[in-house]
C-alpha cells in the first residue's frame, strides 16, 4: 500500500521540484546559443565574399585582406569550439579588421559602386543586426534560466542534477558595446 501511495505522489513531488522547467530553460538557452553561432557563421561567410569582391579591385591592400582573413579564421575556429568568451573575442577582432577594410575601400570609389559589393554590404548590415538580436535573446534566456535555478526549491533540484549557471555572451572590453557598422557609402 505504501508503494502505491508513493507512486501516486511521486509525479506531484517531482513536478513541484522544477526539474522539467530547468530542462526546458536549459534547452531554450542552448537553442539561443545556436542562433548566435548561426549568425556569426553567416557573418564569416559574408565577409569572405566581401573581401574577395574588394580584393579583385584593390590588389595592393594585401595587409588589410590578410588581417580580415586571420580574424575571420579565428571566428570560424571559435565557432567550432563553441566557447562563448572565445566567440565574443574573435567577433571583436573581426569587427576591428572589417574597420580596416572600410578604410581601404574609401581609396577605391569604383568598389563602392559595384553592385555585388553593395549587395554584400546590405547583407552584412542585416547580419550584424541579427547577431545583436540573437545575442540579446540568448542573454535574456540565460538570465531567466540562471534566476530559475537559484530559486527555492529549484536550487535543490539544480544541485542534484548538476545544473550550473550559464555564461552570458558579453562583448570584450575592447568592444564599443554596439553592433559593428560597416558603412562604405561615405
Amino acid at each position: 500500500m505504501r508503494i502505491r501511495h508513493f507512486l501516486l505522489l511521486a509525479p506531484l513531488v517531482l513536478g513541484g521540484c522544477g526539474y522539467n522547467t530547468i530542462q526546458s530553460y536549459d534547452e531554450r538557452a542552448a537553442r539561443a546559443n545556436q542562433d548566435i553561432q548561426v549568425q556569426l557563421q553567416r557573418r564569416v561567410d559574408l565577409i569572405g565574399n566581401l573581401v574577395e569582391t574588394v580584393k579583385g579591385q584593390a590588389k595592393q591592400e594585401l595587409e588589410v585582406f590578410t588581417q580580415v582573413a586571420r580574424a575571420r579564421s579565428g571566428l570560424t575556429s571559435a565557432l567550432e569550439k563553441g566557447d562563448l568568451k572565445e566567440m565574443a573575442s574573435a567577433n571583436d577582432q573581426l569587427t576591428t579588421a572589417v574597420r580596416g577594410l572600410n578604410i581601404a575601400v574609401e581609396a577605391y570609389p569604383q568598389i563602392k559602386s559595384d553592385q555585388a559589393f553593395l549587395r554584400l554590404q546590405d547583407e552584412l548590415t542585416g547580419t550584424e543586426n541579427r547577431i545583436a538580436t540573437a545575442r540579446k535573446d540568448y542573454n535574456a534566456m540565460v538570465e531567466e534560466y540562471n534566476a530559475y535555478i537559484r530559486r527555492f526549491p529549484q536550487v535543490l533540484t539544480a544541485k542534484v542534477i548538476g545544473s550550473k549557471a550559464r555564461e552570458y555572451f558579453e562583448a570584450s572590453s575592447a568592444a564599443t558595446g554596439e553592433a559593428p557598422k560597416v558603412d562604405f557609402s561615405k
